[in-house]
C-alpha cells in the first residue's frame, strides 16, 4: 500500500491576533469600553487592532496580560504570526508574475542533484531557487547576471541558455564557498601548479584530492561539476573575494590531456588575469585573454621548444620516453602529437579518459 504524499498547510489568508483579543473580551463578558478602560487604550484603537489595522505592541501585550491573564509572549507570538504570514502572502503575490522564469531554469537537473527538493508548490520552487542563486527576486537574479560587466555574456551559450549556464557556475561557486582557504598567494600557488604537473601521472581518485587541498593552501578552491545540457563549457574562473578563487571544471567525457588543459588554462586566469571578471572556457580565441590562457597551459604542461620532437615521433615508446623525461603523463604527450598533427587516431591508446565518482 503506497503512502499518500502530504504536503505542508500553507494557508492564502492571515488572522490577525486582534480576532483572538476579541474572544477573549467577549469571554470575559466585557465591552468595548470596558476593555479599553481597564488596558488604558482608546475604543478606536482596540478597534484597529480587532481589525489587524494596528499591530499588538510589547507594551500593549504587557497590558492584555495584566487585564485578561493571558501571557505577553502568547500575544507577542500571535502577533509575530501574523505579521510574517502577511509577508508571506505579499511576497507570494508579487513572486507570482515570476513564474515564467522558473521554465528557464534547469530545475529538473537541479533537484536531481539535490539542490532544490522534489513535489513543490511553484511558488515555493521559486522561492527555493532564488534562494540556490542567492537572490531575494527575480529582477536581482537578471542584474547579477545579466549585467554587462559579466564577462560571461561573451559566451553564445551563455547569452542564449543563462539558465543553465548560470546554473552550472553557481554549483561551483557553492562548492567553492564551502571549501577552506588559506588567503591568496601567488608565489605558492605557482610552486603548487609545478607539483600538479607532476600529479599528472597519476589516475583521480590519487590526484583530485591533493589538487584540492594543495589549490585551497594557495587561496584557490577547486570545484569540479558535472556537466548541465546546453552549457557545454570546459571550465570557469571567478574570484569569491580578494583572497579567494574559485577555478571551475566540467567533468564531461574528460580525457586526461583535456582535463589538465583546462586546469592550467583557468590557473593562467588566476594568475594574469582581473579579480573583477568571471573567465569562461567556451573553446573560442577570440579574446586575447583566453588566447593567452591557452599559451600559458600549453607552455606549462610542454614547452614548446618540444614541438618538433614530438611531431617527429614515430612510436608508442618514442612518446612514453619523452613524457618521463617531461615528468608528465604519456596521454599529454600523446594530445599535443594529435594537436601538432591533426592525426586525431595516432597514439589514442596512450590518452586515458577519467572516470569520476564526483
Amino acid at each position: 500500500m503506497k503512502h499518500k504524499k502530504k504536503y505542508g498547510f500553507a494557508p492564502d489568508y492571515a488572522v490577525p491576533p486582534g480576532k483572538t483579543l476579541h474572544e477573549v473580551m467577549v469571554s470575559l463578558g466585557m465591552s468595548q469600553r470596558e476593555m479599553a478602560v481597564r488596558t488604558g487604550l482608546t475604543v478606536q484603537t482596540l478597534i484597529r487592532i480587532f481589525k489587524g489595522d494596528q499591530p499588538i505592541s510589547y507594551e500593549t501585550a504587557n497590558r492584555l496580560e495584566l487585564v485578561t491573564g493571558v501571557p505577553v509572549r502568547y500575544w507577542n507570538n500571535l502577533e509575530l504570526q501574523y505579521q510574517e504570514q502577511l509577508a508571506r502572502l505579499a511576497e507570494s503575490k508579487r513572486l507570482q508574475s515570476d513564474l515564467d522564469w522558473l521554465q528557464t531554469i534547469p530545475v529538473k537537473e537541479l533537484t536531481e542533484r539535490k539542490y532544490l527538493k522534489p513535489g513543490q508548490e511553484k511558488i515555493e520552487l521559486l522561492r527555493e531557487t532564488l534562494a540556490f542563486y542567492g537572490v531575494c527576486s527575480v529582477r536581482a537574479w537578471h542584474e547579477l547576471w545579466d549585467a554587462p560587466a559579466v564577462a560571461a555574456r561573451r559566451s553564445q551559450c551563455f547569452e542564449s541558455q543563462p539558465g543553465p549556464a548560470s546554473a552550472w557556475i553557481r554549483q561551483g561557486e557553492l562548492m567553492a564557498r564551502e571549501t577552506e582557504c588559506k588567503p591568496y598567494d601567488r608565489n605558492r600557488f605557482q610552486q603548487v601548479l609545478q607539483t600538479l604537473r607532476r600529479l599528472t601521472r597519476e589516475e583521480p581518485e590519487n590526484f583530485e584530492p591533493e589538487t584540492k587541498k594543495l589549490c585551497a593552501e594557495a587561496g584557490v578552491a577547486l570545484s569540479l561539476v558535472r556537466e548541465m545540457k546546453n552549457a557545454p563549457w570546459n571550465g570557469a574562473t571567478r574570484w569569491l573575494s580578494p583572497q579567494k578563487a574559485m577555478i571551475l571544471l566540467c567533468l564531461r567525457g574528460k580525457s586526461e590531456d583535456k582535463f589538465w588543459f583546462s586546469f592550467f588554462h583557468e590557473a593562467g586566469h588566476v594568475l594574469h588575469d582581473s579579480k573583477k571578471d568571471l573567465l569562461i572556457n567556451d573553446g573560442s580565441s577570440d579574446d586575447p585573454r583566453e588566447e593567452r590562457a591557452n599559451r600559458f597551459a600549453a607552455d606549462f604542461l610542454i614547452p614548446s621548444r618540444y614541438d618538433e620532437e614530438i611531431r617527429a615521433c614515430r612510436s608508442r615508446d618514442e612518446i612514453v620516453q619523452l613524457a618521463d623525461r617531461l615528468g608528465i603523463s604519456p596521454g599529454i604527450v600523446a594530445g599535443r602529437y594529435q594537436h601538432l598533427t591533426k592525426r586525431w587516431s595516432y597514439f589514442k591508446g596512450l590518452i586515458r579518459t577519467f572516470h569520476w565518482k564526483v
